[in-house]
């Protein structure tokens, strides 16, 4: 799958392609019917299937103050794009330029000069534009005048409900890890960098990875059974404590997890933790022995859940 940042240059062997657009975080279930029928349509025309998405969200341009809220890095994104059978993804960025053009400048600049697509697939409640004046509707009339057409898929429901990021974040709120995961298809995944903490794990026999959360929603606080994906495509089981360990002070929030039967230095690398389980909240304990136990009852049902 070809690359293509901000307003880089579009290969002709991806112009004319059918193009899903919309921010797709997460990648949920919802997200990949309107990636499928993007690169079904691409297909049966013969055409580059292709994906679009901005970056960072609209909501943290306009919302810079908003809590953490992301369901996928960009990476990861992309990654689960390229598994969909997109030939061709189109970063866009997200920055004031963007949010003053009309809606008619949005379609005539990005997708019919910069693109060039045939065809543009949306979800039902796909807006853009200054104001948000776009909707699918007026992506069509725009359409017919550009040179493409347009589709909007209706919300994808499961169990009567349509399936939103939002319900994904309700879920990950209270620990609802097997909702998350039928609402994502795939289980919860934080990827981020390794950065250095208080070296304390290693010191109670059991060395963590400290992963920088980012932009990431935080999911309910608690010890939960992982697997982690390194960078060299490995995957490990693990237990992981997210939140901001009562036991010492300061308090500090971070994800931190013991990597199960595996020794290296991950410090500046790239890993991804999925949460599989959650196995209890966050408590504080009457000094370090009692913690160390309790680590190694976390380590032992996390290995049982994970088997």
């Amino acid at each position: 799958m070809k690359r293509l940042m901000g307003s880089e240059a579009v290969p002709a062997s991806l112009k004319g392609g059918a193009l899903a657009l919309g921010n797709f975080d997460g990648v949920h279930a919802g997200h990949q019917a309107v990636i499928g029928a993007a690169v079904a349509q691409a297909h049966a025309a013969g055409r580059p299937a292709l994906v679009a998405t901005f970056d960072p969200h609209p909501s943290r341009h306009f919302r810079p103050d908003t809590p953490p809220f992301a369901l996928t890095s960009l990476e990861q994104k992309l990654r689960l794009f390229e598994a969909l059978g997109v030939d061709g993804a189109i970063v866009i960025p997200f920055d004031a330029a963007l949010a003053s053009l009309s809606a008619e400048a949005f379609a005539s600049r990005w997708l019919a000069a910069h693109l060039g697509v045939s065809h543009v697939v949306t979800g039902e409640d796909f807006s853009f534009g200054k104001g948000r004046s776009g909707n699918p509707q007026v992506l069509a009339e725009l359409g017919r005048g550009l040179g493409f057409t347009a589709q909007a898929l209706k919300p994808v429901s499961s169990d009567g409900e349509t399936v939103s990021s939002t319900r994904i974040r309700e879920a990950l709120a209270i620990a609802d890890l097997a909702e998350a995961r039928r609402l994502l298809t795939r289980p919860f995944a934080i990827a981020g960098e390794v950065v250095h903490g208080d070296k304390r794990g290693r010191l109670i026999g059991s060395p963590t990875a400290n992963v920088d959360m980012r932009d990431y929603v935080r999911p309910l606080y608690g010890v939960y059974a992982v697997r982690v994906r390194l960078p060299d495509g490995s995957e490990h089981k693990g237990v992981a404590n997210l939140g901001i360990r009562p036991m010492f002070d300061p308090p500090k929030e971070q994800l931190e997890t013991w990597i199960f039967d595996w020794s290296g230095d991950l410090y500046g690398q790239t890993i991804e933790v999925q949460l599989i389980e959650r196995l209890r909240p966050e408590m504080k304990f009457d000094g370090l022995d009692e913690l160390i136990a309790q680590i190694q009852r976390d380590a032992d049902a996390a290995r049982a859940v994970l088997a």
